[in-house]
């Protein structure tokens, strides 16, 4: 308002024109930098149509008034044009700014008509290279996100072609143990009728018939590392053989591990996994803080309980991974929760607790 008071008062000077057309002119001068913001296109058509009624009765050339616009309405123009490079298309700013100069051309002494045309083009310049910056920053924001989206979803796809991998391992030794029970039992238990030794015949070669499918579903798998694979898969037990591992490379890690009778081996796997990646997470992004890990019976379920310290400076270098999406696929497999995060005391904590027993076993 105040501006348009200002070059109300300088028309008032310059011009022999009426009250009302001096303050209109002054009004439509200013007006379309608030429109700006919101409605560039409509704020710079408005400037563009102002840049016209602004030379009327206007004195060039005099000292009073050496340009046909007010210097306000020249700010004004130009704050515009700006802003309309910088939120549209290049195409919708190269048309601004060619029809701006159109009235530059007619109406701008002669003297001073390449200055003002310079100026023009370089505010466009500068908000077009605006837009550009934005426009690729957030196509860069946006393909980052995308590709961490696949990240994720290529690390749960991992983790549950690893997890079928390794239950098929858990799966495939009581299923042998089924059919070499049921294969010997008329060897081993004397007097058995001829029904019952051909339902345990029955019963081997379904068995054997269930591991050979599993062996066919799952035989593209494993084909990329079958040697790893045929190592036995470790349990609870040897979670504690994890923790030594990791004080010999130079963890601070302190553990309670008890015995814990009931745990089945699909349970301890994934709490031997859960402790894997944890101890390495702690590695990794907290490197010398202190690492702790409980585990205890509770109920019907194993609770497994990693925190470490965390550190004033995390490693260099290191981003989040997916370790936590691979946790939470194996701990929901199976039925449990899993919960990760501070713990308000200074640490990081994953607690998981997790069914001793598959719902089938019970």
């Amino acid at each position: 308002m105040s501006l348009a008071m200002g070059m109300a008062a300088t028309l008032e000077e310059t011009r022999t024109l009426p009250p009302v057309a001096i303050y209109a002119i002054s009004a439509g001068a200013v007006l379309p930098v608030v429109v700006a913001y919101r409605r560039p296109v409509a704020a710079w058509r408005l400037t563009f149509l102002m840049l016209f009624i602004g030379v009327i009765n206007a004195n060039v050339g005099t000292h009073e008034e050496p340009w046909p616009w007010n210097a306000v309405q020249i700010v004004a123009t130009l704050f515009v044009l700006g802003r309309l490079a910088t939120v549209s298309e290049a195409l919708v700013t190269a048309w601004a700014t060619v029809l701006t100069l159109v009235p530059v051309f007619l109406f701008a002494p002669h003297a001073n008509v390449w200055g003002a045309a310079t100026a023009v083009v370089a505010v466009a310049a500068l908000g077009s290279i605006a837009s550009f910056r934005r426009r690729a920053g957030e196509l860069i924001a946006r393909q980052t996100e995308l590709s961490e989206l696949e990240r994720a979803r290529r690390a749960v796809l991992e983790e549950r072609t690893r997890i079928a991998r390794e239950m098929h391992d858990v799966v495939a030794h009581h299923m042998s143990m089924i059919a070499v029970q049921a294969e010997t039992a008329p060897y081993r238990l004397a007097g058995l009728p001829e029904e019952a030794k051909d339902e345990l015949t029955s019963i081997a070669g379904a068995a054997r018939e269930a591991l050979a499918d599993m062996r066919r579903l799952l035989g593209v798998l494993r084909a990329e590392d079958q040697a790893a694979e045929r190592a036995p898969q470790p349990g609870y037990p040897e979670i504690a053989e994890l923790v030594a591992t990791a004080r010999r490379a130079g963890l601070p890690v302190t553990g309670e591990l008890p015995p814990l009778d009931g745990v089945d081996a699909t349970a301890g796997l994934t709490a031997y996994r859960i402790a894997q990646e944890a101890l390495a997470n702690a590695a990794r992004h907290a490197p010398g803080g202190p690492v702790r890990i409980l585990a205890r019976a509770d109920g019907d379920r194993l609770e497994l309980r990693v925190s470490n310290e965390l550190t004033s400076t995390p490693a260099p270098g290191h981003k989040a991974g997916h370790g936590l999406i691979g946790m939470r696929e194996r701990v929901a497999l199976l039925g449990g929760e899993l919960t990760a995060g501070p713990d308000g005391a200074g640490s990081y904590q994953v607690l998981a607790r997790i069914p001793r027993q598959p719902e089938g076993a019970r």
